[in-house]
């Protein structure tokens, strides 16, 4: 199993909206950028990733399963991009924010520091474990 992290800013895609796609899932479309993609088609049915609100709140917030790999991105007619289908698991206790993040020394060479910009990316086992840690989860 491999672990991600997906960004959607609050306006486009919420967490609450996630939650109420239900365990069908939704697409995460629209992505223009050929690093997410790429890993997007990396992705395999029941990867984990982190859901995380950028824009103004900065914090990750809850947890999604990869429910769909990849296959063409339902709002383009662009064959070049392609997305998941993700699902919610559960939210995070505590959320976590980016500079909770970016104050954890172990956290330090997590993509979400050294590359905040890219909208989905690899996490670590070990990160994974410090994020849920961080947010109030267990094991």
């Amino acid at each position: 199993m491999a672990y991600w992290l997906f960004k959607s800013e609050r306006g486009t895609w919420s967490w609450d909206e996630q939650v109420a796609a239900g365990r069908a899932g939704a697409e995460w479309d629209g992505v223009r950028n050929y690093q997410a993609r790429n890993n997007m088609r990396e992705m395999k049915k029941g990867d984990l990733g982190f859901f995380y609100h950028s824009g103004a709140d900065r914090e990750i917030v809850g947890i999604v399963e990869v429910v769909a790999e990849a296959h063409p991105d339902s709002t383009t007619d662009d064959e070049r991009w392609e997305c998941v289908d993700v699902a919610a698991v559960e939210p995070l206790p505590v959320p976590v924010g980016l500079d909770t993040v970016k104050a954890e020394p172990e956290l330090a060479e997590m993509v979400l520091v050294k590359n905040s910009r890219l909208s989905v990316q690899p996490v670590s086992e070990a990160e994974w474990r410090a994020i849920r840690r961080l947010g109030g989860l267990k094991g």
